[in-house]
């Protein structure tokens, strides 16, 4: 087990550099100037442009920047400052990161209980009503799209029967984060029963099954034990793979109830051209799609033992 963990531990070196180094070529190779966009259509003379470019080391060989960036997060956590507001980066990620991250927990809590809920009785029931009802309803979630299921439900719940307010406001309680989280995990949810249900209905033909049901097992110990752990590996695989997506995916979501996380600040600094912000937003959320797939690998590796050794 230890030699299977160091392995994974030393594949994620060339992932992070290799992902961080690619955010960083595609976002600097956009067109425009953040420091010009400092003035507007006002514009300034070209001394002063050239000072703050210097000052901020955007008039370095790109490769350069790159090296000097990746080292001051490796070696003095520093992700450089803001353009417009002169703030550290860390700082602004840390005054938006919270938010998103209960966002995305409160998503992955509704997405992990109903989604396994529906797809665990839609396995059991192959074929039968409850069965059909939730592939009908799944199917439904997945081919709309998230604006406009967070539409439909602001609409409903805030405008017409005032059950929430339209916008979350600035103390994001965990009450106000319950429609936006619902919206956001809804798609991850319909894959989650879906994938849950398929995964139980073959399972339940399999030989071991019938095995354990031949020997006269009870079958709450069929189902929660034998059944469940083989089901529940390809749905294990998928959440920890949905812990970023929830992250990062969290922009529409945020944009449409006023929530100011990640979501929001990456689309501000994308709009204002802000670089280091995007970069070190996303440079954050690598490194937290990176822990939760290793948490996900370690616990795949426990459900399933063959798996250290491949």
């Amino acid at each position: 087990m230890g030699r299977y963990v160091a392995r994974r531990l030393l594949q994620m070196i060339p992932v992070f550099f290799g992902t961080t180094l690619l955010i960083f070529l595609m976002v600097y190779s956009l067109p425009g100037d953040p420091v010009a966009g400092l003035f507007g259509d006002k514009g300034t003379d070209p001394a002063t442009l050239a000072a703050l470019r210097h000052q901020h080391g955007l008039d370095l060989p790109l490769w350069q920047q790159y090296w000097n960036y990746i080292t001051g997060i490796l070696f003095h956590f520093d992700f450089g400052s803001q353009i417009r507001s002169g703030r550290e980066i860390t700082e602004v990620v840390g005054a938006a990161f919270p938010v998103t991250l209960r966002l995305a927990f409160l998503a992955f809590a509704i997405e992990i209980v109903l989604g396994l809920s529906l797809g665990i009785v839609a396995g059991l029931k192959a074929g039968k009503l409850a069965d059909n009802v939730i592939l009908i309803l799944t199917l439904l979630i997945i081919s709309m799209p998230v604006f406009v299921l967070g539409f439909i439900v602001k609409s409903v719940f805030a405008f017409q029967l005032g059950w929430i307010e339209p916008n979350v406001s600035n103390d994001e309680t965990w009450g106000e984060l319950l429609a936006p989280a619902i919206v956001l995990g809804s798609l991850s949810l319909a894959y989650v029963a879906r994938l849950t249900r398929t995964s139980m209905a073959e399972n339940l033909r399999a030989d071991y099954v019938r095995t354990a049901v031949a020997k006269g097992l009870p079958k709450r110990r069929v189902i929660g034990v034998h059944l469940m752990r083989n089901s529940m590996i390809p749905v294990v695989t998928f959440l920890g793979t949905d812990i970023g997506a929830l992250m990062g995916g969290a922009l529409v979501t945020e944009g449409i109830f006023n929530v100011h996380g990640v979501g929001g600040l990456i689309y501000e600094s994308v709009v204002r051209r802000e670089g280091q912000t995007v970069v070190g937003v996303v440079t954050v959320l690598v490194v937290v799609y990176l822990i939760a797939s290793l948490l996900v690998d370690l616990l795949y590796a426990v459900m399933d033992p063959r798996i250290r050794y491949a």
